[in-house]
């Protein structure tokens, strides 16, 4: 048992993986690239064990930089270390995805939630459950591509990412699956509302379900690529 810490003024007693295990068979879009893995030094040889890895900044549970979307925005080496320590709130909305694949969280899903459990503070970061995390095994289900090749997962609607953005002053958003932007979205709509100012994005997040509706403060692990898009990383989740 994890003994209670404090992180920033807040006791927790359990810490939880919010990534995936990287590995070459991952869920990817139609021409990133492939997750590789090469051995260059064994024990046997070489008396320690090295590999190379490779793939691309938006693979795996990945956070989203401003200049994926924005030529004159910062890159993901820029982000203040501070900024990566954040309080999450996650609404559940897994009842209406398990019926409409293509459903887009919407304010009434936000001022519902808000009755329940208060306003959502400033400053935090909003992940939706969708459920999608257990399709993660099954690319075809995981991406849920149509005959004509358009993906079909759900994300955040527009009006209520605006909402989130303006009058709750959220730093970010995440979600399990592949993409913030519903699948059907191919102009990365809510990308481009979040990442209009160094906020933040996560996609490919998984054990959502163990999280309660607020509390949670996460840790976002980014590897400092140099002008980076984004960088996969690990996310610690500290659960009261």
């Amino acid at each position: 048992m994890i003994q209670p810490q404090s992180q920033n003024s807040i006791t927790y007693t359990r810490v939880i993986h919010l990534s995936h295990v990287i590995d070459i068979d991952i869920p990817q879009w139609s021409g990133d690239p492939p997750v590789e893995f090469e051995t260059v030094a064994e024990l046997n040889n070489d008396s320690y064990y090295l590999r190379r890895f490779s793939l691309g900044e938006h693979s795996a549970t990945h956070i989203n930089a401003p200049n994926s979307f924005h030529s004159y925005a910062v890159g993901i080496d820029q982000y203040p270390a501070q900024s990566l320590v954040v309080p999450a709130v996650v609404i559940d909305i897994r009842q209406a995805t398990a019926v409409n694949p293509d459903y887009a969280l919407t304010i009434a899903d936000v001022l519902a939630w808000e009755e329940q459990y208060g306003e959502i503070s400033g400053g935090c970061v909003v992940i939706l459950n969708t459920g999608w995390q257990k399709k993660w095994f099954d690319k075809s289900a995981f991406l849920n591509h149509d005959s004509q090749g358009i993906a079909h997962f759900p994300g955040f609607g527009s009006d209520a990412t605006q909402l989130l953005l303006d009058e709750r002053q959220i730093v970010g958003v995440g979600i399990d699956t592949h993409g913030v932007d519903p699948g059907q979205d191919n102009s990365f709509a809510i990308n481009h509302l979040v990442l209009e100012k160094p906020r933040i994005v996560l996609e490919n997040l998984t054990n959502l379900d163990q999280l309660p509706p607020k509390g949670t403060t996460l840790a976002i692990g980014i590897l400092r690529l140099r002008g980076g898009s984004g960088s996969p990383v690990g996310v610690l989740a500290f659960v009261p």
